[in-house]
């Protein structure tokens, strides 16, 4: 695996059952994620001709054939988000023989529906452990997308303590270590690292912080002049829906209250801030940015197959 020279942009986005504003799963959001957030995405991706990665979890898929489907026109990667999105399903608290058995489940219903071969993976919420790298291999898969290197916010999230390895991650892409997908090692695993420079590169801290988001994505471009380090940016079509708030109470995931506020009650009221419509010209500057810069936009999958030639 070789260090690509030409300016590349990753835009993936995670396409998932949950609703933001209800802090939830439900079938509800899922139908507005296939009428306004995949549509709005599709229509941007089409004006600036990108190429972006899907990582779909498999329950969406079942639930909607046609939300994979509608990205194959434009030539998008279909690729996996595990089975469902559930935090007590999450990778990094599920034993080796689940995962396997949730990959491999993810990755028929996805490849039956799509008629592709699916080799990316992203799990669910990044939690990952160190059985990943194996259940990932067993599978077939052969890129991840699951580390994000000197992302320091780890502690707002579930699973954020186990993510703390991620400050020592490398930056550019790289061939992970057999068991651990956030060291450099010789694996068959691929690893795709999400962009961050102390704060992530992601649509939830756009929403909430343009600003800030702002100066990362200068702070990357500036990095990419001299070690040509992709952008990887993640983003979700359920930021880009409009809902109403139809749950009484915020879920309880947790029974640690400390963490119940952090990961529940907190995250839950700064992740609604510029939801739906006032999301989409926020990204669209992000996008318009590359464009203007000369990046070339390529879906993960691309990306992983130019590494390999040159």
């Amino acid at each position: 695996m070789s260090k690509l020279k030409k300016k590349y942009c990753i835009l993936t986005n995670d396409v998932e059952l949950t609703s933001l504003v209800n802090h939830n799963l439900n079938l509800q959001t899922a139908d507005k994620v296939y009428d306004q957030g995949m549509r709005s995405l599709l229509k941007l991706y089409k004006k600036y001709g990108v190429k972006s990665t899907f990582f779909y979890t498999a329950d969406i898929a079942i639930y909607n054939n046609d939300i994979v489907k509608m990205i194959l026109e434009d030539g998008h990667e279909v690729a996996s988000h595990g089975w469902v999105h559930e935090s007590d399903q999450a990778f990094d608290v599920l034993s080796l023989e689940d995962q396997i058995d949730h990959l491999k489940k993810s990755k028929e219903v996805l490849e039956q529906i799509s008629g592709q071969e699916v080799i990316s993976f992203r799990a669910p919420a990044l939690r990952i452990n160190e059985d990943t790298n194996t259940a990932l291999t067993e599978n077939g898969f052969l890129v991840d997308s699951s580390v994000s290197p000197q992302r320091l916010d780890m502690f707002l999230s579930f699973g954020g303590l186990k993510k703390l390895s991620w400050v020592f991650a490398p930056r550019l892409p790289y061939l992970s270590d057999s068991k651990k997908l956030w060291k450099k090692g010789k694996g068959s695993i691929y690893e795709i690292p999400i962009s961050a420079f102390g704060i992530p590169y992601i649509g939830t801290l756009l929403r909430i912080t343009p600003i800030l988001t702002r100066l990362t994505r200068y702070l990357l471009h500036f990095e990419n002049k001299f070690n040509h380090k992709p952008i990887v940016f993640l983003t979700h079509p359920n930021e880009f829906i409009n809902e109403e708030k139809t749950a009484e109470k915020i879920k309880k995931r947790t029974k640690n209250p400390i963490k119940y506020f952090i990961g529940d009650v907190l995250r839950h009221k700064v992740k609604l801030k510029n939801l739906g419509d006032d999301a989409i010209p926020l990204y669209e500057k992000e996008i318009a940015f590359f464009h203007k810069k000369g990046y070339e936009f390529i879906t993960c999958k691309e990306y992983y197959k130019l590494s390999l030639k040159n």
